[in-house]
């Protein structure tokens, strides 16, 4: 067997001590775990509040800013104006229950072992070639989540909005908010408007705690979540807080306020984007992002508040249009993982500023842990802080002059991300056969990418810096990249114990309507 060499980098700046373990082999092979902890001589200030704003299902280009001329977010837009956004920001899986996890505890899908939306074989039992072990459900309460570790930092925490990590014993109040306000185990809303409610087809009623009462006839879910924020924040504006907004939207039902919809029929088609409804979602997510942000402002915590913009995975193909990306919400192609994201943090990020470096969902952890001060060195962190990226060429606070952190936006320039989806996803069998995703991985370095399909060992590899649409796979043309990347991914999945399906399904039956991935999406789970 090749031995692996270890090698620890260490890195001391601005206050903070890295410790990074990475595994080579003739070259870099991997960052495989990382622990941040706080030095001493953290610079003494107000510790931040922190206001991460969390989309359901929304793609790529489902914003202004990232190009959409159908969709209006102009109070998203102007928070783009305002801070850095990221162009090649990934969530960590293609539906919503593993990103959230990853962002919650920092840790790689096979760390917390929720993997996907259950159950992680989906579809006609015939139709799969492996058999695969189910996905956990809920986030291991042994994880120490953000919330908890900023809650020894005397942060106040609320979750307002979906949590998709758990029922009673594993809510948001489980796991270090002091509120919940409309989490539970569930991924999507019984309706958006008010009572919230509706009877499944075995005639148990679904419902979103906490939000039956207070409401009237045409309250409207985004509206209302956001209406709790608000006050929350209001009340607790002399303490550092940190507010998960967590919007159901755009998750389906996709249901919308009609005179929001009106607007928007007969508006023409934008690069696949035709939805009236879907746009008026859209729009009520956008408004509530401006209240927010205003609100910031009218309580005068605006200028010490790093507010996040981000979404759990790419939008639903039926839906909207991840174009010019490949592929939509349940696939490893960039058109599943790829997101928007603003981040805007005053006196620290450049208004209007872009940063291409890859970053993904385990990274908020680490970084908003250096944000606010926290140590929390027991846990183990896959991602790296992006505090360099966002204060790159600007004085840290506090300091003369740039930070000057080159060796840290070196590391994060050139290290790999991963993706581990051992699970099925179906697809629309009418139009594109039985699936979105069979059993996958993936990873990226620099401008390449590398999907491999556990079925028959596949692989495609992408130069995503001239092949953004994933059209052109170079397997063949370029065996020795394909190589490297491939045994990149296999080290990685030894490394952090990865579980990779192999024992075939007895009930398989092959037929030649099989594809290893569809085209269209029908559901949003």
């Amino acid at each position: 067997m090749k031995r692996l060499a270890t090698v620890v980098v260490v890195i001391v700046s601005g206050g903070i001590l890295y410790i990074a373990w990475y595994a080579t082999g003739g070259g870099w092979v991997g960052r495989l775990s990382g622990i941040i902890t706080q030095a001493a001589s953290f610079p003494q200030q107000a510790k931040p509040n922190i206001v991460f704003i969390l989309i359901d299902d929304m793609g790529w280009r489902d914003v202004g800013f990232m190009g959409s001329t159908y969709y209006e977010t102009p109070a998203i837009d102007q928070l783009a104006e305002q801070g850095v956004v990221f162009t090649s920001a990934y969530a960590n899986a293609p539906n919503c229950a593993p990103t959230r996890a990853s962002l919650m505890s920092g840790q790689y899908t096979p760390r917390h072992g929720i993997y996907t939306v259950a159950p992680s074989a989906r579809g006609d039992t015939r139709d799969r070639k492996l058999l695969v072990e189910e996905t956990e459900t809920t986030l291991n309460l042994e994880v120490v989540t953000i919330a908890e570790a900023l809650k020894t930092a005397g942060y106040s925490t609320a979750s307002v909005g979906k949590w998709h990590l758990g029922g009673p014993g594993y809510l948001p109040t489980d796991q270090g908010f002091d509120v919940n306000i409309a989490g539970n185990a569930r991924g999507s809303p019984p309706g958006y408007f008010w009572p919230y409610q509706r009877e499944n087809n075995l005639g148990t009623l679904l419902r979103i705690p906490g939000l039956d009462e207070g409401g009237e006839e045409g309250e409207y879910l985004t509206d209302r979540l956001t209406d709790e924020a608000l006050a929350w924040m209001e009340q607790h504006v002399g303490n550092p807080f940190f507010l998960y907004m967590t919007h159901y939207a755009v998750h389906t039902p996709i249901q919308a306020k009609p005179q929001l919809a009106q607007k928007y029929h007969g508006k023409a088609v934008s690069n696949g984007q035709q939805n009236s409804d879907y746009a008026a979602m859209i729009e009520s997510v956008d408004n509530s992002v401006g209240r927010i942000v205003a609100k910031l402002d009218e309580i005068g915590v605006a200028d010490n508040t790093v507010v996040f913009f981000f979404s759990d995975n790419g939008g639903v193909g039926t839906i909207t249009s991840m174009a010019p990306l490949r592929g939509m919400k349940g696939m490893l192609y960039d058109g599943g993982v790829r997101e928007p994201m603003i981040v805007r943090w005053p006196g620290h990020t450049e208004p209007g500023s872009s940063v291409d470096t890859p970053v993904i969902s385990v990274d908020f952890y680490p970084t908003i842990l250096e944000m606010a001060g926290v140590d929390h060195s027991e846990q183990i962190i896959d991602g790296l802080s992006i505090v360099p990226l966002l204060s790159a060429g600007l004085p840290a606070r506090g300091e003369a002059k740039p930070s000057g952190r080159v060796a840290e936006l070196t590391v994060l320039a050139e290290r790999p991300l991963f993706w581990h989806f051992p699970a099925y996803l179906e697809g629309n069998r009418n139009t594109d056969g039985p699936w979105r995703t069979t059993p996958a991985g993936a990873v990226r370095q620099g401008d390449y990418k590398l999907v491999e399909f556990f079925e028959d060992g596949s692989l495609e590899l992408y130069d995503l810096g001239t092949d953004i649409g994933e059209v052109n796979n170079l397997a063949e043309q370029m065996p020795g990249k394909m190589r490297e990347l491939h045994n990149l991914m296999i080290d990685w999945r030894n490394a952090i114990g990865a579980y990779v399906p192999k024992a075939l399904n007895p009930e398989y039956i092959p037929t030649e309507g099989g594809a290893q991935t569809a085209q269209l999406e029908p559901m949003c789970r």
